[in-house]
């Protein structure tokens, strides 16, 4: 399987902040919201992985991930011109896809949970079709809502729905099989114009190939859109980090424990940056696994 983290837009909801600066590239707390979503399709063992962006914001990028390899990752990057909705993400990477299944991830959300590696590699071993993610929400309404049967099993699509058939809110995060490439290229445009990515899940729902798996009680969904949420989701890594002592969504952590790179080489990652507590915590973990640094 392939990953794709889409990382365009224009991050209105943000501005000024994000009038000179992706919204992706902001920090959340101690690194780069990219590494977020990044971190998810390297927890599903996923190695190769297009970023898609703006042309404005491709070189940034580029700057602080190069190709990946220092990761054990092969990154590749596309531009996005204009926000054309979601599922526009599967025609311009066709090419990057090729014959693979593919996750897409948005490049602002946040997942954190106890087991979520396990969760995500026994999906993308077992998937046929299309598989979303459920989490539980106060209020349904603001959320494109997912109602299953008892298996799982996608019964219905609504967004903001007045009255939702549940309480599951679908996530920023979803895995097709490679019937997704086509399905795009054939999609109807909204009004608005775009390429709409409930229009694809709705494709699968009704060939009865879409499944929603709820993330458990104590599981952690965020998005960063607004300056309220971006501060609390920081607020959230930093308390986290503090009280654990393990920093979530730390790549060169993540890319050792995968058996991306060997501890060496995680310890290498760390030196450069030993100037900050980030460095010297991945020195730390490399250490612990060997790395004779």
């Amino acid at each position: 399987m392939k990953g794709i983290v889409l990382a365009g837009g224009s991050g209105t909801r943000l501005h000024p902040i994000t009038q000179a600066i992706s919204k992706q590239l902001l920090p959340v707390y101690d690194k780069p919201m990219i590494y977020y979503p990044l971190s998810v399709l390297m927890l599903a063992g996923i190695r190769e992985v297009l970023i898609i962006s703006t042309p404005t914001d491709l070189p940034n990028f580029r700057r602080l991930l190069g190709d990946g390899n220092q990761f054990g990752l092969e990154l590749s990057y596309a531009e996005q011109a204009a926000p054309n909705g979601l599922a526009e993400a599967f025609v311009i990477g066709a090419d990057f896809i090729g014959d693979d299944d593919v996750a897409l991830i948005l490049g602002d959300n946040i997942f954190y949970g106890q087991g979520f590696s396990k969760t995500l590699e026994q999906e993308v071993s077992t998937m046929d079709g299309c598989v979303l993610f459920g989490y539980a929400v106060k209020d349904a309404r603001r959320y494109g809502v997912g109602e299953t049967d008892g298996t799982g099993r996608l019964l219905s699509i609504e967004e903001k729905p007045e009255h939702p058939r549940s309480n599951r809110a679908i996530t920023g995060l979803y895995l097709y099989d490679n019937h997704v490439v086509d399905i795009a290229r054939n999609l109807k445009p909204s009004k608005r114009g775009e390429l709409e990515i409930t229009d694809v899940n709705m494709t699968y729902l009704h060939q009865h190939r879409a499944r929603l798996v709820e993330l458990s009680r104590g599981f952690a969904w965020l998005d960063t859109g607004t300056h309220d949420s971006l501060l609390e989701a920081a607020q959230f890594v930093q308390v986290l980090e503090h009280r654990t002592g393990v920093r979530i969504a730390c790549l060169e952590e993540i890319a050792l424990r995968m058996g991306f790179i060997s501890p060496d080489e995680c310890f290498r990652l760390g030196a450069k940056l030993a100037k900050s507590g980030y460095g010297d915590y991945v020195m730390d973990v490399a250490r612990l696994a060997g790395a004779t640094g």
